[in-house]
Protein backbone atom coordinates (compact mmCIF):
# COMPACT_ATOMS: atom_id res chain seq x y z
CA UNK A 1 0.00 0.00 0.00
CA UNK A 2 1.38 2.96 -1.38
CA UNK A 3 1.58 6.30 1.09
CA UNK A 4 -0.66 9.42 0.60
CA UNK A 5 0.42 13.22 0.96
CA UNK A 6 -1.97 16.05 0.76
CA UNK A 7 -1.49 18.80 -0.24
CA UNK A 8 -2.70 22.26 0.15
CA UNK A 9 -4.29 25.14 -2.50
CA UNK A 10 -2.91 28.43 -2.01
CA UNK A 11 -4.88 30.40 -2.58
CA UNK A 12 -7.82 29.66 -0.67
CA UNK A 13 -6.25 27.65 1.81
CA UNK A 14 -8.70 25.56 3.08
CA UNK A 15 -9.48 22.73 0.75
CA UNK A 16 -6.53 19.86 0.30
CA UNK A 17 -6.12 16.64 -2.24
CA UNK A 18 -3.97 13.51 -1.25
CA UNK A 19 -2.08 12.09 -4.04
CA UNK A 20 0.12 8.69 -3.51
CA UNK A 21 3.03 10.58 -5.16
CA UNK A 22 5.24 13.13 -3.11
CA UNK A 23 6.26 16.46 -4.97
CA UNK A 24 6.60 19.72 -3.80
CA UNK A 25 3.48 20.66 -5.65
CA UNK A 26 0.74 20.26 -8.01
CA UNK A 27 -1.48 22.89 -9.87
CA UNK A 28 -4.99 21.92 -9.90
CA UNK A 29 -8.54 23.68 -10.35
CA UNK A 30 -9.46 23.94 -6.72
CA UNK A 31 -13.52 23.15 -6.18
CA UNK A 32 -13.42 25.41 -3.18
CA UNK A 33 -12.41 28.97 -4.59
CA UNK A 34 -12.54 27.41 -8.63
CA UNK A 35 -9.37 28.67 -9.21
CA UNK A 36 -6.49 26.67 -10.91
CA UNK A 37 -3.75 27.23 -8.60
CA UNK A 38 -0.70 25.33 -7.00
CA UNK A 39 -1.41 23.29 -3.96
CA UNK A 40 1.79 23.09 -1.90
CA UNK A 41 3.10 20.12 -0.24
CA UNK A 42 1.39 19.97 3.55
CA UNK A 43 4.75 19.82 4.93
CA UNK A 44 5.99 22.31 3.21
CA UNK A 45 2.83 24.08 4.12
CA UNK A 46 3.21 23.67 8.03
CA UNK A 47 6.64 24.73 7.90
CA UNK A 48 5.73 27.65 6.36
CA UNK A 49 3.21 28.47 9.00
CA UNK A 50 5.81 27.78 11.75
CA UNK A 51 8.03 30.15 10.63
CA UNK A 52 5.06 32.98 9.61
CA UNK A 53 4.44 32.36 13.42
CA UNK A 54 8.07 32.11 14.89
CA UNK A 55 9.93 33.58 11.95
CA UNK A 56 13.60 31.97 11.99
CA UNK A 57 16.81 34.36 13.38
CA UNK A 58 19.21 33.35 10.93
CA UNK A 59 17.62 35.67 8.02
CA UNK A 60 14.96 38.31 7.36
CA UNK A 61 11.91 36.49 7.28
CA UNK A 62 9.83 39.20 6.89
CA UNK A 63 12.22 40.82 3.51
CA UNK A 64 10.82 37.51 1.54
CA UNK A 65 7.52 37.47 -0.61
CA UNK A 66 5.28 34.40 0.04
CA UNK A 67 7.09 32.74 -3.12
CA UNK A 68 10.11 33.18 -1.38
CA UNK A 69 9.59 31.98 1.61
CA UNK A 70 7.61 29.13 0.02
CA UNK A 71 10.86 28.43 -1.35
CA UNK A 72 12.70 28.33 1.99
CA UNK A 73 10.31 25.36 3.22
CA UNK A 74 10.39 23.32 0.39
CA UNK A 75 14.25 23.45 0.56
CA UNK A 76 14.05 23.19 4.40
CA UNK A 77 11.59 20.19 4.13
CA UNK A 78 12.69 18.35 1.02
CA UNK A 79 16.17 18.41 0.87
CA UNK A 80 19.08 18.47 3.39
CA UNK A 81 18.92 21.73 3.49
CA UNK A 82 19.06 23.87 6.72
CA UNK A 83 18.41 27.23 7.57
CA UNK A 84 21.87 28.24 7.62
CA UNK A 85 21.90 27.50 4.00
CA UNK A 86 20.02 30.64 3.13
CA UNK A 87 20.59 34.12 2.76
CA UNK A 88 19.22 37.38 1.44
CA UNK A 89 21.11 39.26 -0.94
CA UNK A 90 20.82 42.94 -2.44
CA UNK A 91 20.14 42.94 -6.11
CA UNK A 92 22.36 45.80 -8.17
CA UNK A 93 20.29 48.81 -6.97
CA UNK A 94 20.92 48.10 -3.47
CA UNK A 95 17.68 46.63 -2.60
CA UNK A 96 17.51 43.64 -0.38
CA UNK A 97 16.53 40.69 -2.24
CA UNK A 98 17.67 37.30 -3.04
CA UNK A 99 16.86 34.38 -5.55
CA UNK A 100 17.11 30.59 -5.65
CA UNK A 101 21.36 30.29 -6.16
CA UNK A 102 23.01 26.79 -7.20
CA UNK A 103 24.19 25.90 -4.35
CA UNK A 104 27.42 23.37 -3.77
CA UNK A 105 28.71 22.52 -0.25
CA UNK A 106 30.43 25.27 0.31
CA UNK A 107 27.72 28.12 -1.29
CA UNK A 108 24.93 29.91 0.99
CA UNK A 109 21.51 29.59 -1.25
CA UNK A 110 20.30 32.85 -1.95
CA UNK A 111 16.49 33.85 -1.62
CA UNK A 112 14.72 36.19 -4.07
CA UNK A 113 17.26 38.17 -7.03
CA UNK A 114 20.58 37.17 -7.60
CA UNK A 115 23.07 34.58 -5.84
CA UNK A 116 25.89 35.36 -4.53
CA UNK A 117 29.00 32.92 -4.58
CA UNK A 118 31.33 32.94 -1.67
CA UNK A 119 34.78 34.30 -2.48
CA UNK A 120 37.27 31.51 -2.91
CA UNK A 121 39.71 31.35 -0.04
Amino acid sequence: MSRTRTYRCLNCLEHTVSREFDTSHLSVTCPNCDSFERFVNEAVYQQFQAFEESPPTEIDWDRLDRMEKLVVAERLVRSTKTIDDFSIVSDDDGEERGDEGQSDEDETEAVGGTAESPTPE
